[in-house]
């Protein structure tokens, strides 16, 4: 049951407002009905709505520059370069494939510029092997892509989870892990590929044990004159982010651009996940990829290969909007940032992830914004 105080008969200027007795306390005009209002309960409001605008006025402020950065004009001539890549799924190599689809396949990728098909081949086992039986179709596979595509190489995509202090997962400070990771490069290269996309994740920013490893894989590979290419994380939107994330959280999803570019200098190409990023605007995600080709252009060696991923799926939950992340935003951003940055960087493309996940819609919007 409700229940209300009973209230005093208002006073009128004919009835004057009566003395405080002795020991009686003087009324004030806070609170309702006469009632002090308790001093914390103030201070609570006034914490509440500062931690309010703590976490709100930071957020509206990212979201309004990443909305600022994905307005203007991209540069004439920032198209495609011929230069894109594919990320494809296992079923090429393990046998669910079928030469009709081969055939379908590279109806699809005609007058597309895509260059490399980057086709699951994996995963590594937690030690770094490579059973050969995770690719058994592997070499007929690359014979069909090299008769129907004459030009598109075959890259076998090799990665795993990584321990990072957990007890499960590939562990990169183990030396002998590392050499069974180069041993298995050079097995799938001896099967025809024509080179190695290796994706780690999650890779914590500055890795001491990263680095090597690359530079193992490079030799390799040049020796074997094929190429070596890395999927690669986001780069700090804003100075030491993935330091300050990584308070909050065990595997902060950013690099520093200094990371970024010693990556890059090891490798020939070097593909950006530019996906999953939270944005929950597709104006706003935009700007995201024009802020990230931006700074990866600026580290990234003319003699590298870069490449922006494209979100060829459609999936809606906190890290990745559906609505927010298309194609169409993803390719207008990658241009502003190189329209801005190097419009005439020649080895820069674009990657679209992934074959089985993509939609019409996806191969439209990027022809419409991108091949021409």
């Amino acid at each position: 049951m409700d229940r209300t105080e009973p209230q005093e008969p208002a006073a009128t200027s004919d009835d004057p407002a009566p003395e405080p007795g002795p020991g009686e306390p003087v009324s004030t005009p806070e609170g309702v009905g006469g009632k002090r209002r308790r001093p914390w309960v103030r201070r609570v409001r006034l914490t509440a709505l500062a931690l309010v605008l703590l976490l709100i006025v930071p957020v509206l402020a990212v979201e309004t520059a990443l909305r600022i950065n994905y307005m203007g004009d991209p540069a004439e001539g920032t198209y495609s370069r011929d230069r894109d890549a594919m990320w494809l799924g296992h079923a090429w190599v393990d046998g669910r494939k079928k030469d009709a689809d081969v055939t379908a396949l590279a109806r699809r990728l005609a007058d597309t510029g895509i260059r490399d098909l980057y086709v699951h081949s994996g995963p590594l086992e937690h030690d770094g092997t490579l059973p050969k039986s995770a690719y058994p179709r592997a070499r007929w596979f690359i014979d069909s892509v090299h008769r129907e595509l004459p030009g598109v190489r075959v890259q076998a995509f090799l990665g795993d989870v990584l321990a990072n202090g957990g007890p499960d997962g590939l562990r990169l400070d183990d030396a002998a892990t590392r050499a069974e990771v180069v041993r298995s490069a050079g097995q799938v290269l001896d099967t025809g590929y024509d080179g190695v996309h290796l994706d780690l994740e999650p890779l914590h920013s500055d890795d001491p044990d990263y680095l090597p490893l690359l530079d193992d894989l490079r030799a390799l590979t040049r020796a074997e004159d094929a190429r070596l290419s890395v999927a690669a994380h986001q780069i700090d939107p804003l100075p030491n982010l993935h330091s300050v994330a990584g308070l909050f959280a065990d595997h902060p999803k950013w690099w520093s651009q200094e990371f970024f570019g010693q990556v890059a200098r090891r490798v020939d190409q070097i593909a950006v996940m530019s996906y999953d990023t939270a944005r929950p605007l597709e104006s706003t995600y935009g700007g995201y990829v024009a802020q990230q080709t931006s700074l990866a252009l600026e580290v990234t060696p003319p003699t590298t290969h870069l490449l922006m991923g494209l979100p060829f799926y459609y999936e809606s939950d906190f890290s990745h909007w559906g609505h927010a992340e298309t194609v169409a935003a993803a390719v207008r951003g990658a241009r502003l940032g190189l329209s801005r940055t190097d419009p005439d960087r020649e080895l820069f493309g674009l990657a679209p992830y992934i074959d089985f996940a993509a939609t019409d819609t996806n191969w439209k919007e990027y022809r419409e914004g991108w091949v021409r």
